[in-house]
C-alpha cells in the first residue's frame, strides 16, 4: 500500500514540475519572436506592473494578441500571434513578464 501511495505522488509530483511554465523559456520565446520590434527584454518587461502582465497574458494572451492584431505597426507580428504557436508560448511569456515586470526589481538579459 504504501508503495503504490508513493508511486502515485511521484508521479503527480514529477507531472506537475514538467507541466510548469518556466521564465527561461519565456525569455527565449521574447528574444526568438518578440525581440525584432520591440529591443530587449528590459524596456518591455519593465514597461508595465505584474498585475497588467497578469491580466494582459490570461486566457494565453488573448489580450496581447488583440494589441498587436489590431496595430497596423505590428504587421510583421500578425503571423505569429495568430499561430498556435503563440498560445503554447503565452504562458512562459506571461512568466518572464512578470518575473522582471516595473515592480519586480529583477532586469533580465536578453542577449
Amino acid at each position: 500500500m504504501n508503495k503504490i501511495l508513493f508511486y502515485l505522488i511521484s508521479a503527480f509530483l514529477i507531472t506537475q514540475a514538467t507541466s510548469n511554465a518556466a521564465v527561461y523559456k519565456g525569455q527565449r520565446a521574447y528574444v526568438k519572436e518578440c525581440r525584432h520590434c520591440h529591443g530587449g527584454g528590459q524596456s518591455v518587461a519593465a514597461s508595465k506592473k505584474m498585475r497588467t502582465w497578469k491580466k494582459m497574458l490570461k486566457n494565453k494572451g488573448a489580450d496581447l494578441a488583440d494589441i498587436h492584431l489590431s496595430s497596423d505597426k505590428a504587421k510583421d507580428s500578425w503571423e505569429y500571434f495568430n499561430s498556435s504557436k503563440f498560445k503554447k508560448h503565452a504562458r512562459h511569456l506571461k512568466d518572464f513578464l512578470v518575473e522582471y515586470a516595473k515592480d519586480s526589481g529583477k532586469v533580465p538579459a536578453c542577449n
